[in-house]
């Protein structure tokens, strides 16, 4: 099971104001995987009027790398997404549910039973053409509309949908506005793990109060988990009021290679990623490791 799933071509993207073309989106996806990435969130197919840097899906699955050994993840929303996905060569569907009506009707214009039913026919399309499939509760820790949502409101989301056909590989519970502190994330965690079966635990955390990191490692107590990170920290939600920043990939892999546990990535190949999209794509990066340097310093 890889680690870190690398978001930064998806959530990294999506919300930023200026336009980055098909050619610096696949340039970064290069170096990426050369910093060691596996498993990458490429793009998603969304409505290109609500979200328009995911325009160019369809091209950037056509020009990623191929002969890796990279999983390509793809994000959907609807059903018409998902096929999309599927044609365009993606290895895994990720299908997002709200937790939260308020949520779902300004995101996805669903409530949750027609997001549910939506998640059930998607992930049909994605298995019978044997992708893997990820179930993302959006909102778990949070509501930019309604406020805090319960942990039995996130723990019944999850029943219901793993009752559907078919069960998703992975259930991802997220902060999409990065709210949550560690001790929902052990709330939550002791919450759905019973329920999840052969499914595997991830987290999406976002950095936006600074309680992302802290929020990482309350994961990784609770047992095996899978945690997204966006190089540079970029991202944010573009229908969540000053929803800021992931969790910067380089930051992380700094964090867990400290604490004894194996990524696979390069940490100061990712720190020169992060660089990359500061200075040739005018990004703003919130990551520090490239700021202030790895440690031990390697001396010259």
């Amino acid at each position: 099971m890889h680690p870190i799933v690398e978001v930064s071509p998806r959530d990294g993207l999506q919300n930023q104001p200026r336009p980055v073309d098909t050619r610096a989106k696949l340039e970064l996806i290069d170096r990426l995987i050369a910093a060691g990435a596996r498993r990458i969130e490429a793009t998603s197919f969304v409505n290109p009027k609500r979200v328009p840097q995911m325009a160019d899906a369809d091209a950037v699955m056509a020009g990623v790398p191929r002969d890796a050994g990279v999983r390509y993840a793809a994000l959907a929303a609807n059903v018409r997404g998902a096929t999309r996905a599927v044609a365009a060569g993606a290895d895994e569907l990720n299908v997002v549910v709200l937790a939260t009506d308020t949520f779902g009707e300004r995101n996805q214009g669903a409530h949750r039973e027609q997001m549910l039913e939506t998640y059930a026919q998607a992930a049909a399309i994605a298995r019978a053409d044997g992708l893997a499939v990820t179930l993302t509760v959006g909102a778990s820790f949070g509501c930019p509309f309604e406020g805090e949502v319960p942990v039995e409101t996130v723990r019944s989301l999850v029943e219901d949908a793993l009752a559907l056909a078919p069960a998703p590989d992975e259930l991802c519970l997220a902060d999409t506005i990065g709210v949550g502190v560690p001790a929902q994330v052990l709330e939550l965690a002791a919450a759905v793990r019973p329920l999840l079966g052969d499914s595997a635990l991830r987290f999406h955390f976002h950095n936006t109060r600074n309680t992302g990191y802290a929020n990482a490692v309350a994961a990784l107590a609770t047992g095996p988990v899978v945690l997204d990170a966006s190089a540079g920290g970029i991202g944010g939600c573009p229908f969540a009021p000053r929803a800021t920043g992931n969790i910067a990939t380089e930051d992380l892999v700094y964090l867990l290679d400290r604490s004894g546990v194996p990524t696979g990535l390069d940490r100061a190949a990712l720190a020169s990623v992060a660089e990359w999209m500061r200075d040739e794509l005018e990004l703003p990066v919130t990551g520090q490791l490239a700021a202030a340097g790895d440690f031990p310093a390697v001396a010259v």
